[in-house]
């Protein structure tokens, strides 16, 4: 077992990606019973888990949500996250509905242009003091 594999959640995202630290405080925001924990793609174990999915270790295609020992990918990750945050976000599970190479699609086109819309840091986001406990 990996050693994230110990908290229940875990949504491992591009550190350095505005966009997904835009949606890492979202989550964060809507998420007041701490279910979630995060983690960075660039991180030595986040490198290992993509190593063991053969999916690109520089050049991220997605984030992963690892949920209870299993890992998703894209739009199905993104739903599972929505379904635990507080308020009507849970709504938005019905969309697991749609097929998903259909909800891939839009991911993948958002995805591909996130650097264009809000840019790239220089180094990975680091948690304040409040938020520490919530990063692995």
């Amino acid at each position: 077992m990996h050693e994230w594999g110990k908290h229940e959640r875990v949504i491992v995202f591009d550190g350095v990606c505005n966009w997904c630290n835009v949606w890492v405080n979202f989550a964060l925001a809507r998420d007041p019973h701490g279910k979630f924990k995060f983690g960075t793609l660039q991180s030595p174990q986040a490198q290992q888990i993509l190593n063991d999915l053969r999916l690109p270790a520089d050049d991220f295609e997605t984030f992963l949500l690892l949920e209870q020992g299993r890992v998703y990918t894209k739009s199905t990750a993104a739903l599972r996250i929505v379904r635990h945050l507080s308020g009507w976000w849970p709504l938005l599970y019905l969309g697991i509905a749609i097929p998903p190479p259909l909800r891939d699609a839009v991911y993948d086109y958002v995805a591909r242009r996130r650097y264009r819309l809000m840019g790239k840091s220089e180094t990975c986001r680091a948690p304040t003091p409040a938020e520490r406990e919530r990063f692995v």
